[in-house]
């Protein structure tokens, strides 16, 4: 359905299903709403995002239909705070079998984000609120915080960032939308902060390449070829050389060659990330050769599983 397949029986049936007490039906309409971009729905929708936040574990369990009504405001381009501000601090505590568990996270999390494009806030005043979901209980809150706070910029958000990943007392992922956060602000100064998490438990260094890998930049291949050069094993191994790969830059493609060449513990993993990176018929021509000068059939073997003719 499309906005311009609607007659006036389905826009009040879409009315009156967004006015009914079962939030399953309600975030079913939202979503039409949401998908064709109806904006004559935007009272509908705020009306109806206010009446759910009442006896809310009785009248919307497992948040479905704030969330669903919440994201239609979004993807209306409705810009005034309040209703996201009050979207962003709703917890919802529900019984389950292993004891009261939240449902709102997901709503937090869209909330947060849509803050950032609300312009009645000040700067000082969007970086408070901020500060909030930052520090929420729920993990994907917290990387959506981070991501809200790349895209507010500036030096302010940079030291918020700054300050959490130094605490570095946070899940990687977490840490991973907060590097990419800070690169994207300010690549040539972020750089050499995220790549002192190179040397960190593996899971936050492999947030840390995969960031830093995003950037495409020379300085930032320099300091995944070092820490490569000092040595990895199994998984981790395996993800550096997927970070160089994935900086796509000419410099990165003749490390991983270098390395088929000259060092079998490291050609399997090198293999792997050229192949899931590059297609052309002409890095694969360089594979196979760097695969032959090497002389290793297991290597050769790998090459026929990673480049199949």
């Amino acid at each position: 359905m499309s906005g311009r397949d609607l007659d006036a029986a389905d826009i009040e049936h879409l009315r009156h299903t967004l006015r009914h007490t079962n939030n399953y039906l309600v975030s079913k309409a939202a979503r039409l709403v949401m998908e064709n971009t109806l904006a004559a729905f935007l009272p509908d929708l705020l009306a109806a995002f206010d009446r759910f936040f009442v006896n809310p574990e009785k009248s919307d369990p497992k948040c479905w239909a704030k969330e669903a009504l919440a994201k239609a405001l979004v993807k209306l381009e409705f810009q005034e705070s309040t209703p996201y501000v009050r979207g962003m601090r709703h917890h919802q505590l529900e019984p389950t079998w292993g004891g009261p568990t939240d449902t709102a996270g997901a709503l937090r999390g869209t909330c947060t984000h849509a803050l950032v494009a609300c312009p009645g806030l000040g700067n000082a005043e969007l970086l408070d609120l901020l500060l909030e979901p930052l520090v929420d209980t729920d993990k994907t809150v917290r990387m959506e915080a981070a991501r809200a706070l790349g895209y507010v910029g500036g030096a302010n958000a940079a030291l918020l960032l700054k300050f959490r990943v130094l605490l570095r007392s946070e899940e990687p992922e977490v840490m991973g939308s907060a590097f990419s956060s800070l690169l994207g602000m300010d690549a040539a100064k972020a750089i050499p902060l995220v790549a002192q998490f190179l040397d960190d438990p593996e899971e936050t260094a492999a947030e840390a390449a995969f960031a830093l890998a995003a950037t495409h930049t020379p300085e930032a291949l320099t300091a995944l070829i070092s820490r490569r050069r000092k040595g990895a094993n199994g998984w981790f191994a395996g993800a550096l050389d997927n970070a160089i790969a994935l900086t796509r830059l000419p410099e990165s493609v003749e490390f991983l060659l270098q390395s088929i060449k000259r060092d079998e513990r490291q050609s399997a993993s090198a293999l792997e990330a050229l192949s899931r990176v590059y297609s052309s018929d002409e890095i694969t021509a360089r594979v196979k050769a760097a695969v032959t000068e090497s002389g290793s059939g297991r290597l050769a073997s790998a090459f026929r599983e990673f480049f199949p003719a």
